[in-house]
């Protein structure tokens, strides 16, 4: 016999349930049922509720879909704060040598602190690209998955890889790649330990080759069979910058999107980080073909690589999601960040009406959805779909003159978090983790940061 649901309750919230319509509540409700949404409409909830085990006065909130992160490099969070004025390829020349020498209890602490910062600021489903695997470092995706577990958020790791080095004409010193081979091996024996497709999974495995500059043509058409013959999504970066772009056409004779068409890396299987240095072509390529794209607008500024064709992307109906991308190049490391930003670069680069607070909020969440494979689950408040949601308060000092909810969330400064529910499981309560010391966190991360520090220096 099926034991009877056990249920949440918010009343009295403004609702921004991001579904198709983009409905929207001034005052209403929401009712989560163990791990999925039961009711989501305006007014009180339904009377004769039973198994209600929490209420709460959602007054001066706002409920949305939980933010999902679309891009990410946990282990950057070591190295925050460097090469603070380079571009992107001198940026990576400068921490490729320090990267190699991570190691499993450092990549462990520096999930923890990127999956806290994230989660205590509105991210439910995270994705992490790691792709730099030193010889001996221990289970560093492992280590990923484990603190992704600890901290309750769902999770969407994808199994990175090098393996053309300097040597090779690749930007990566040789000794912080694999063998294609053994990326291949290493990357398929992920998938068939870590991956769960059930319905509502929490933990979803994905492919991701580097990049066009640090990774072989035969390691990007091989790795795009393993994906699809094991039913998995694939990830890499491209069009980040003119360099990249350079590098293409001097080495394949094509740009960055053609080369990747040619060795199999389009589909509705795929997403791509960044995508800035896109033409109409380029845009077309990914609507035909369902190519998601993860926009990291903070990153993109900071390494100067310039504002990507979002208002373009989304015209053509490209999936478009937003992503924070390594702390290295996005020191803030939290989501909210990328939507106010979002709309601001844009603004600034196509005009008042390049996007609206409702586009980037879609792209922060039903947007991230579709780009990582999971809009019918997840991504927007209808019954039905998975309860990860976040309810933001907008009654404090920073947002309470500002009559639009979702104005006052995407233009406003970051809002506290109330109440942040991962499959119906309390994440978030009151601007705190509920499932990890954020303290023993900032203290362990720390010391991890510095062991790495002084293993660099002893190493130059």
């Amino acid at each position: 016999m099926t034991a009877p649901p056990t249920r949440i309750v918010i009343e009295n919230c403004a609702l921004a349930t991001v579904d198709a319509h983009d409905t929207e509540h001034a005052s209403g409700h929401l009712v989560v049922a163990d791990n999925r949404i039961e009711s989501a409409g305006p007014g009180p909830a339904p009377e004769g509720l039973t198994g209600v085990v929490r209420r709460v006065d959602g007054t001066g909130h706002l409920a949305t879909p939980g933010l999902v992160n679309t891009h990410h490099h946990f282990y950057q969070w070591l190295t925050r704060g460097l090469a603070q004025d380079a571009v992107l390829f001198d940026w990576l020349t400068a921490l490729y040598p320090v990267w190699a020498r991570i190691d499993e209890p450092m990549v462990y602490e520096a999930a923890r602190a990127s999956l806290a910062m994230m989660v205590r600021g509105g991210v439910t489903t995270a994705m992490d690209h790691h792709y730099v695997f030193p010889r001996g470092s221990g289970d560093l995706l492992g280590a990923e998955i484990r603190a992704a577990r600890e901290l309750g958020v769902r999770f969407h790791p994808t199994r990175g890889s090098m393996d053309l080095g300097e040597s090779a004409g690749g930007l990566p010193p040789d000794f912080a790649v694999e063998t294609t081979d053994a990326a291949l091996a290493a990357t398929e024996e992920a998938i068939d330990t870590h991956h769960d497709a059930s319905p509502g999974s929490m933990l979803r495995v994905g492919v991701a080759p580097c990049s066009p500059f640090s990774v072989s043509t035969d390691l990007l058409r091989e790795a795009a069979v393993l994906a699809r013959r094991k039913g998995v999504r694939l990830h890499t970066h491209g069009s980040e910058t003119v360099e990249e772009e350079r590098f293409c056409k001097e080495r394949f004779g094509m740009g960055p999107t053609d080369y990747l068409d040619s060795t199999g890396w389009l589909g509705d299987d795929v997403w791509m980080a960044h995508c800035v240095h896109m033409n109409d072509a380029d845009i077309a390529a990914f609507a035909r073909t369902g190519t998601g794209v993860a926009h990291c607008p903070s990153s993109n500024a900071r390494l100067a690589a310039g504002i990507a064709p979002v208002p373009a992307l989304l015209a053509a109906d490209v999936p478009v999601g937003l992503g924070v991308d390594g702390t290295a190049s996005n020191e803030s490391g939290e989501l909210h960040t990328e939507l106010r930003n979002s709309l601001l670069i844009h603004r600034l680069a196509g005009g008042a009406d390049a996007l609206t607070v409702r586009q980037v909020l879609r792209m922060g969440t039903y947007g991230g959805a579709r780009v990582l494979g999971r809009a019918d689950d997840l991504g927007s408040l209808e019954p039905g779909k998975l309860a990860d949601v976040v309810l933001w308060r907008l009654d404090g000092l920073g947002h309470s003159t500002i009559a639009d909810p979702v104005a006052a969330l995407v233009l406003g400064p970051p809002a506290p978090v109330r109440l942040s529910l991962v499959n119906g499981r309390v994440v978030v309560e009151d601007g705190r983790l509920v499932t990890a010391d954020e303290e023993d966190i900032a203290r362990s991360a720390r010391a991890e940061a510095r062991r790495l520090a002084r293993i660099a220096d002893g190493d130059r």
